[in-house]
């Protein structure tokens, strides 16, 4: 893994995709396979790093956004009664490489927009998530987090706002959470059919965590730097490009 060709600027870039996203209540996994897409790792490696890494970033940024007192463990369960399951059927299922990038594209689009803070508003009329509403959404999310390697709150977030089932904070601790339950469920289920995880890994867990560490601070209290999530949306363009023409 470490023998990627440009390694020392892809460690250079990792600590800030896991601090733009700890900010804002996310593991960063779809982050980190854009980036791993970019520097042509090999797709196998791809997905049991990307879900080791949001493990420990979205622990952290939970724990902040928890401590902020922005945690609805309500609207939590709601979501992840489904998705913990689902998210483990989604890891033990192998998908084609090609089927693989095109929909990781696909979801790529979600993180775009939510760095480009299209999903950024909140409402003050906030409505209870129905059971149903929850089963079917998280278990949808789940599934498709175990299956290309993402938390998934990168899709709840934009959900909860724009259905204005919560505000901003608290739909970042849920997301955040969420992402933690998904990535320990669908890397258990890699871990079930025989995938392993590389020794590098863990390297790179010690580097993203620096980032997360900070981005779940200063984003559940008072961050908010627009400049830089326009550069991380940019970069997240370039390799949603990569993954659907090669």
């Amino acid at each position: 893994m470490l023998q990627t060709e440009n390694i020392y600027l892809f460690l250079l870039i990792l600590p800030v995709v896991s601090f733009l996203y700890a900010s804002v209540g996310h593991g960063g996994a779809s982050g980190y396979l854009a980036l791993m897409a970019l520097f042509s790792f090999a797709p196998e490696s791809m997905k049991p790093t990307a879900l080791l890494l949001n493990i420990f970033v979205a622990g952290i940024s939970f724990y902040y956004y928890y401590k902020a007192g922005h945690f609805n463990k309500k609207l939590f369960i709601s979501f992840a009664i489904a998705s913990i399951p689902l998210a483990y059927l989604g890891g033990t299922l192998e998908v084609d490489a090609s089927i693989y990038k095109k929909t990781l594209a696909v979801l790529l689009v979600f993180a775009i927009l939510k760095m480009l803070n299209v999903f950024g508003k909140e409402s003050n009329n906030i409505k209870l998530v129905k059971l149903w509403q929850g089963l079917i959404v998280g278990g949808i999310i789940g599934f498709f987090s175990g299956l290309i390697g993402i938390g998934g709150g990168i899709i709840l977030t934009p959900i909860i706002l724009l259905l204005h089932w919560g505000k901003m904070k608290e739909a970042a601790a849920v997301s955040a959470l969420f992402i933690w339950v998904n990535s320990v469920a669908g890397l258990i289920g890699q871990l079930h059919i025989g995938v392993s995880i590389e020794k590098e890994s863990f390297l790179l867990v010690a580097i993203a965590l620096v980032g997360g560490i900070l981005g779940g601070y200063y984003g559940s209290k008072v961050i908010n730097n627009q400049r830089l999530r326009y550069i991380l949306a940019f970069v997240l363009i370039i390799a949603c490009g990569k993954l659907f023409f090669t």
